[in-house]
């Protein structure tokens, strides 16, 4: 597969690679994450193609979030799910640039409860991740999941031709975890790991991600509908009416 080269989308824009991978490991006809910087701090830009036919009705009651890692408090009454691979440098970048404004706005504030789903498609390393990152969170609990989740994103190569390589093989993210938690820590999930990888897990991600017809990462949901706005205002914007109860 040819690799993608970045469009720019403007003068001012920084020269960062961006792009979103579908399910078919096609390159994108569009940009999904865009970051723009302005005078007074860095606008974070949403750029959303076609994903096909969009259900408009909320499919937040018929989602099981039971013994999905989360962040944010209990009481929160707005859930925005986040569909990402590992091996993703689009959700690198969201990560690293996006949801610290997420963090601090939303999640810190109390609004929103931050639910990440596994959608690992681009190469065997991404289901390898995913099934690892999900034995930390049955072995560690959710603190140390978003510990590893974090190092883990900051830790993809820089360079897009390891997109496709096996970089995060079971020495990498043992040896990843122990940075984020310790030692002891790393070598308890590792015997777990060995002894059930944890991925009817991964499966139970997956059917999510074929019931919601999700077809690229990083992928938005805010109270169980999918995010189309153009900017993170949008994003506020959505989080505000679903706390109000506005569709």
């Amino acid at each position: 597969m040819a690799n993608q080269k970045p469009k720019a989308k403007g003068k001012s824009k920084p020269a960062t690679k961006n792009y979103v991978r579908n399910k078919n490991q096609r390159s994108s006809s569009w940009i999904f994450w865009v970051i723009g910087i302005i005078a007074l701090g860095i606008i974070f830009v949403l750029f959303v193609g076609n994903f096909g036919d969009k259900n408009d009705d909320s499919n937040n009651g018929s989602i099981d979030y039971k013994d999905q890692p989360y962040l944010g408090k209990e009481s929160a009454d707005v859930k925005v799910l986040e569909f990402g691979d590992y091996k993703c440098p689009v959700c690198k970048n969201f990560n690293e640039t996006l949801f610290p404004e997420i963090n601090k706005d939303l999640i810190q504030t109390g609004k929103i409860k931050f639910y990440f789903i596994n959608y690992p498609f681009i190469n065997v390393d991404s289901r390898r991740s995913a099934q690892f990152a999900e034995t930390v969170y049955s072995e560690l609990g959710n603190d140390s999941f978003w510990k590893f989740h974090e190092l883990l994103y900051k830790k993809q190569p820089a360079d897009h031709n390891a997109e496709k390589q096996d970089i995060f093989t079971e020495d990498f993210l043992v040896k990843t975890l122990a940075e984020a938690t310790s030692e002891k820590d790393a070598s308890k999930v590792k015997k777990a790991f060995d002894a059930s990888n944890h991925d009817e897990d991964v499966k139970k991600d997956e059917a999510l991600v074929s019931k919601l017809g999700v077809d690229s990462t990083p992928t938005l949901f805010v109270n169980g509908k999918r995010f189309e706005g153009g900017t993170y205002d949008d994003l506020k914007k959505r989080v505000e009416e679903a706390s109000k109860g506005k569709n």
